[in-house]
Parts: structure tokens; C-alpha cells; sequence
């Protein structure tokens, strides 16, 4: 079995920073893309960051200047740094990894969410 575990949420003041954690664990044979959603209340997810197992990266437009997203291969983790934060990022956070698992087929994977809330 695979599991997304998401770590970093919380609570910060608008211009604050927070760093997300999603380390991928279970019997993993290679990951492909890894990539952050985010869900604000009343509205759809939307994706906001994606990194290639090659390392490279790509943005939403609202985020760009903002939010880096990084790897760790050999951990099968991913980060999200957030800078600059502002209301308008408040949401639950989703980790989103391709997997491929020993003798498998390439599938999804999500992590369980963790909050975040930008507010002064």
C-alpha cells in the first residue's frame, strides 16, 4: 500500500510564509509527477504547483513569484515553500503523487489535506 502524509498547515498573517511537507511512503517502484491542489471553501480544487521526477516545475498564475515547489527523490518527498501569503491562499492543501508501485500500473495517489489560513 502507498500513503500521501502532508505536514507544515497553519495559521499565518498575510505577507507570512509556511513550508508544506508530503512524504510518500509504501512498497513505491518510481514516482512520476508530484504535484500540490488546493480547495477553498465553496469553490473547486485547483491545481497550483507541479514538479516532474526531472524537476521540472510549473505554476499557477497566482501563485508564480510566490510558492516554489521542490522534490526529494531518494525520500519521495515534495515541498511547497509559500511566501508572501495572502487571504485569497486560504485552503485545504492536497498532496498529489503518479506512482508506480512493484509490478503495478502507474496510478494516483492523494494525501489526506492539511489547512491552511491566511488571516491577520
Amino acid at each position: 500500500q502507498v500513503q500521501l502524509v502532508e505536514s507544515g498547515g497553519g495559521l499565518v498573517q498575510p505577507g507570512g510564509s509556511l513550508r508544506l511537507s508530503c512524504a510518500a511512503s509504501g512498497s513505491i517502484f518510481s514516482t512520476n509527477a508530484m504535484d500540490w491542489y488546493r480547495q477553498a471553501p465553496g469553490k473547486q480544487r485547483e491545481l497550483v504547483a507541479t514538479i516532474t521526477s526531472a524537476g521540472s516545475t510549473n505554476y499557477a498564475d497566482s501563485v508564480k513569484g510566490r510558492f516554489t515547489i521542490s522534490r526529494d527523490n531518494a525520500k519521495n518527498t515534495v515541498y511547497l515553500q509559500m511566501n508572501s501569503l495572502k487571504p485569497e491562499d486560504t485552503a485545504v492543501y492536497y498532496c498529489h503523487a503518479q506512482i508506480r508501485r512493484m509490478g503495478l500500473a502507474l496510478r494516483d495517489y492523494w494525501g489526506q489535506g492539511t489547512q491552511v489560513t491566511v488571516s491577520s
